[in-house]
């Protein structure tokens, strides 16, 4: 018979929780307790890459089809910093994972530039062309590279 935990998570979590809150230790499920708390801080780096990507693709579209700038572009690259401050500030220890999570994010953020402006992958730099403190600068949207 499959365990409460496989069953159903919910009720696993609260009963969990309570016989945490209870001191009830031993009572515990610890294995899947620790597996659980480990699959939160990846949803967190998950996330990190997933709005940095959407960021840098939108910079690197402002950067190389200028022609088509306009106000959704605009919203999309002011909302991703802004949740982007909001998330390093709730994740502090995530600035040690920046670098990976920079050059992961624009893996996926070229595919997404070329996919959206038609453009050939080889028109956009092969690395990230900015830092992490250069993306969240409000001042800064790329020049045009033509």
């Amino acid at each position: 018979m499959a365990s409460l935990y496989e069953r159903d998570f919910h009720a696993w979590a609260n009963e969990q929780a309570a016989l945490l809150r209870a001191g009830r230790l031993a009572s515990a499920d610890i294995e899947h307790i620790a597996e659980e708390i480990e699959s939160m801080g990846k949803t967190e780096k998950r996330e990190l890459v997933n709005r940095l990507a959407v960021l840098l693709m939108h910079l690197l579209k402002w950067q190389f089809q200028p022609i088509r700038r306009g106000s959704s572009w605009e919203r999309t690259i002011l909302e991703q910093r802004i949740r982007l401050e909001s998330h390093m500030a709730d994740n502090p220890s995530l600035r040690a994972k920046l670098g990976d999570a920079i050059a992961e994010a624009y893996r996926l953020a070229l595919i997404g530039a070329a996919d959206e402006t038609a453009l050939p992958r080889a028109t956009f730099p092969s690395s990230c062309p900015w830092s992490f403190e250069k993306v969240m600068d409000e001042a800064f949207w790329p020049e045009s590279s033509s």
